[in-house]
């Protein structure tokens, strides 16, 4: 989660490179939006595979379904 309350959904290869490039302003799309917290996680075997679930969390659907399965998790 972002600053601004909003989520980020993302995938990568390497979860904490990632996040440590997100925290140090790396990132174009989270920059301003800093300090970002990990607040859910998918492990997947297969990136093809956790591109495509990316995209279904981006869609209408799935971003419902995230909100729901983040509910409470707070920043801070």
């Amino acid at each position: 989660r972002c600053k601004d309350q909003r989520l980020y959904i993302g995938s990568t290869r390497d979860l904490l490179k990632r996040l440590q490039a997100h925290k140090m302003g790396r990132i174009k799309t989270t920059k301003s939006r800093r300090p970002v917290q990990l607040i859910y996680k998918e492990e997947l075997e297969d990136y093809k595979e956790a591109r495509k679930r990316e995209l279904y969390l981006k869609s209408g659907t799935g971003r419902d379904w995230l909100r729901t399965k983040t509910e409470g998790c707070q920043s801070g």
